[in-house]
Formats: structure tokens, sequence, C-alpha cells
């Protein structure tokens, strides 16, 4: 492909939230592409020669796409990437392999599906390619995939194998059939459980020489058959009757995309008897097995699955300050879809966990979603050769600090201010970070709880808010006048721990600050040095005048 063409491709893919190229210098770029391309090489032999994984097939699947795509980037060109075991033997598939085009979504299906007939929809099952080759009935040769044309003789292992019929009659007594090795699974739900690197254990068995009783474990789903009977319903029954009993167990004739989705989502959710990573829909006449090459078989498709994480490039480290004055680091992440949600950045945690990572800009972390949808990293699945991390702010700031508004608390403070307007602490309809921090740019808040003594003019007069949402505001922060007193304590940041929280009966700030650190310490949940803390927070000054203040605006309990 010309390189104009490659940057109009790469324009689209950025103007969709895809991945952009990384603004490296050819050099940088030549170094960064021969690592990953080592380390995919590595992975590869691993997996293939001694059965080995140390990365999911999923993150695997990822990178080397990620490495095709660096290269467009600075090539202009990019090799295929095969999945298939490095070429070490010459057994000749009889009727070649040619692999499944991958469509993104239902409307590229439908597209496809457009005017053809006879269309069946089948799982996609995750495992590894086998041609098995039946001569005068009886099975003479597997051979596995590698590239389509030639893979390795994989006959002795595969004749151990319990579930693959050893002779076969009729029109199967000579026959080349074409399928799926697979790990065999009691109830297994895709979505809930994931592919689980079935490929790769797969792959590990009949690697391995010994453990044959490992081998028990292994099914198989045929699903090409090239010169056996064009007649969809005819060729599952005699596979059936041959003791192939998956596909027909799971091939179903489907008229429009709407029906593959269905099975599609069907078999997602569904107890199954192996992992899938999607469906594929064939038309049920095909190729004659002599003109069919690998990349070339346009009478099949596949649709995935939504991947369960994905693989996502860091693009920028930054860092904030908390409520509590800990610093907290927030990777931004190329945007990509991960089930139906937008991902662009993730929380790293604290300093000490970013360290730990060792997380730089251009690594690629591998995400997943966790409760409620909150992006979570997984791993550090690769870090670039030439490290790119930010210098962290000084650890300068705590509990006690930031009350009053100044240049260097902003952070702090506005953190504050959108703890104390939450749900669970005051409450204050419509408020959070954007007015917060509309009302610290005007310079209009002297300290935590000066927005108790405004105007509706003066809210008025922040840009931005109109006069009726000026009255609103001033409604909202004059209810929060109202909230209980402990939700008061909340809002001012007192570190109670929840369990003590819970049972403390005071209802004025008085008898609070007169507890002792004994009298603290029968509270659940604190200790010796959490009471010291708490007598120490409550006798502060910038604490005491807040609560002096509140007491003037007649907060209750003060």
């Amino acid at each position: 492909m010309q390189n104009g063409v490659w940057a109009l491709v790469l324009w689209m893919l950025v103007g969709d939230g895809q991945a952009a190229c990384p603004a490296w210098p050819q050099a940088r770029a030549d170094r960064e592409i021969e690592r990953l391309s080592q380390q995919i090489t590595e992975w590869k032999n691993a997996y293939w020669q001694q059965g080995s994984s140390t990365v999911s097939d999923e993150v695997y699947d990822q990178l080397a796409e990620r490495l095709a795509y660096w290269r467009r980037c600075f090539t202009g060109e990019a090799p295929a990437h095969d999945a298939s075991p490095p070429l070490k033997g010459e057994a000749r598939h009889p009727v070649a392999h040619t692999g499944v085009r991958k469509l993104a979504n239902q409307a590229d299906v439908a597209r496809w599906m457009r005017g053809q007939s006879g269309l069946w929809v089948q799982p996609k099952v995750d495992g590894v390619a086998v041609t098995l080759v039946y001569r005068q009935g009886r099975l003479t040769q597997a051979i596995s995939r590698g590239n389509g044309l030639a893979g390795e003789d994989w006959t002795a292992r595969v004749l151990q194998i319990p579930s693959v019929p050893k002779v076969s009659d009729g029109v199967l007594a000579n026959s080349v059939l074409q399928g799926e090795l697979f790990l065999l699974r009691e109830g297994h739900v895709q979505k809930q459980m994931g592919g689980m690197n079935a490929r790769a254990k797969v792959a590990g068995m009949m690697m391995r020489q010994q453990a044959a009783a490992d081998l028990n474990q292994l099914g198989l789903f045929i699903w090409a058959w090239p010169d056996g009977p064009q007649d969809m319903k005819q060729r599952l029954a005699l596979l059936r009757q041959g003791g192939f009993i998956y596909s027909a167990l799971f091939s179903h004739p489907v008229a429009d995309a709407q029906q593959v989705e269905q099975w599609r989502q069907r078999w997602f959710t569904s107890p199954l008897p192996f992992a899938s990573d999607g469906v594929v829909v064939r038309r049920e006449k095909a190729s004659p097995g002599r003109f069919r090459v690998p990349g070339q078989g346009d009478w099949v498709i596949a649709w995935k699955y939504p991947p369960a994480s994905r693989v996502m490039e860091v693009r920028r480290i930054s860092f904030s300050i908390g409520r509590s004055g800990k610093i907290a680091v927030v990777a931004h992440l190329e945007p990509q879809m991960l089930d139906d949600k937008r991902v662009q950045r993730v929380s790293v945690g604290s300093v000490s966990r970013w360290y730990n990572l060792d997380i730089g800009i251009g690594d690629q972390l591998q995400i997943s979603l966790a409760g409620q949808g909150i992006p979570r990293i997984d791993s550090v699945v690769w870090r670039t050769a030439q490290r790119n991390k930010p210098q962290p702010p000084a650890a300068r700031f705590n509990a006690l600090t930031c009350y009053f508004a100044t240049p260097e608390c902003a952070e702090q403070f506005l953190s504050r201010l959108v703890w104390l307007s939450s749900r669970s602490v005051l409450d204050i309809d419509g408020v959070g970070e954007a007015l917060w921090r509309s009302l610290h740019d005007a310079r209009s808040m002297e300290h935590l709880f000066s927005w108790l003594a405004f105007t509706p003019e003066r809210l008025q007069a922040i840009p931005g808010v109109s006069t009726l949402r000026g009255q609103r505001l001033w409604h909202q922060f004059n209810l929060a006048r109202e909230r209980p007193f402990l939700r008061w304590i909340q809002a001012m940041g007192v570190p109670i721990p929840k369990t003590a929280f819970a049972r403390l009966k005071e209802d004025d700030w008085r008898r609070m600050q007169e507890r002792n650190e004994e009298q603290w310490r029968r509270l659940p949940g604190i200790g010796a040095e959490r009471a010291r803390q708490l007598v120490t927070f409550l006798h502060h000054p910038d604490v005491a005048a807040l609560a002096k203040w509140l007491s003037g605006q007649r907060v209750p309990g003060f």
C-alpha cells in the first residue's frame, strides 16, 4: 500500500479515537519496533515450541497488532501478522487452510451477508487448528495449521486423543477434515469466565511429548469438510454419524445479521463445552479444496466478542492532590472502547504504587473494567526501551493543610470542596467540581465554608452563573446548613474511621473537642495512633477557626 493511502488510514483511525502514531524520532522508533518484534517472536516460539505462554492470547494478539501499527506509522507498510507456529516440519496440507476474515460489527456482517443464501452460524471455538486425513477408513495423518500450506506432523499425538475418531466409513472413509482442537470445559460461560488462555493450553498439550493423559481433556470441532457434501444439513448429519458431534450441535442456519447477533449473544452468555471468542458465519457452498489458498476464504467471516480487557498506550501521566493531601497518580490513555465504555484514563493509585509498577509514557497497560465499570490496571504488558516518567510533586500536604484558599493549595482545596458537596456528605444538589473551580478562580472563596455566606447576587456575579441558577445555588447552600452535625464533621474531614463514626453520639463540637485519647480509643477501629491524630486534629488552629465560623453561621452543633 502506498504511503499516502496509509496516511489517510491513520488519520481516520486517529479521528475515531484510536491509536495515534507515537511522536518518536526514527532512530527511537526503529529501536522500539525491533525490541517489541523480538519479544513477540520469543512469545510465539515459546507458545508453539514449548507449549508455554507468559501472556494471555488476548494480550499477545493486541501487542502483535500494535507492532504492525507502529510499522505502518514509521515505514508505511507492515508484514501480515502470522500467529501460526514457526514452520519446522514440512507436512503438507492436502487442502490449504484459508483463515477467516474478521469483521468489526453487526453492520459489517450485514453487508457481507447481503445477497447471499445458504448461510450458517457457528461459535468461533478457541483452540488450535488441525487437518485430519482419513484414508480407507483410518486416520492416517494430523497436521497443525502452520502457515496454511504446511505444518507440523501431529499424527502421533492426535491418535492419543480419545475424542478424535480413529476410524471412519462411508463418505468419511476417504476425507480431509479441518477443525479446532479445544479444551473441554463443563458449563463454560464466556462472558463470565473469558478465554482462560485455552488456545495456549491446547498448544502446550500438543507440543509436550509426555503426559498423554492430559489429552483426555481435548475435544474436536470440525468446521470444514472441503470436498464433502455441499448441502450443510447432509454434511452435519454425516459428521455426527462419524463421531464428530459438536459441529451438528452448534451449527444453525441464519438469514440475516440480526439472527447472527442473537446466536452470538446467546453463546456469549450460555454454558458451552468450550471457550469461544466470537461467531463464524459461513456459506455452505465454498471453493473446492484444490483451489484454496491461505488468506482467500471469501465464503466465511468471523465476528469476535468484545475483549474482556484491552491493551492501551499511556499518553500522559498526571498527579493530583486529594482532600487528605495524598498524591494520586493518573495514567491518561489512548481512548478505546471497553465493553460499552470509552476509556481514556485509569487511576494508578499512590506514588509508591506507581514507582512499583514502573509505568512510563508510551508503556502498554492491560486495562479491564472492575465493579461499576471503573477502569483498572491488570498488568503492565510492555515497557518502552526509553523510559519517560514525569517528576511527581513534593509531598508537602496532609490532612491539616489547605482549609484556606491559596494558589499553592488549589488542588487539595478543590478536592475538599468536591468531597463535602457529595451525596454522602452535605448532598448539595447541582454542585460539583466545575462550579467549585469557577468559584475558586473568581477568588470569591476565603476558606472551605465561605459559600455559606454567599448571597444570590454574589453567586450571579460568577462567570457562567445565570440569575436563575444563582437563586437555586443559594437555596441549596442554605439547605446544607440544616444537615445533621455529624455530616458537617465529615465535611471538615475529621479522620474518624467508618466503624467508629457509626458509634458516635456527640451532637456538638465542644463535647467532641473534650474527648481525650483514651475516650477515642474506646470506639471501634481507633488505636493509639489514630486517637492521637484525632486530638491533634480537633485542636488545630485552622480547624478551630472554621468551627467558630460555622457557629457564627448557625450551623447545628457548632
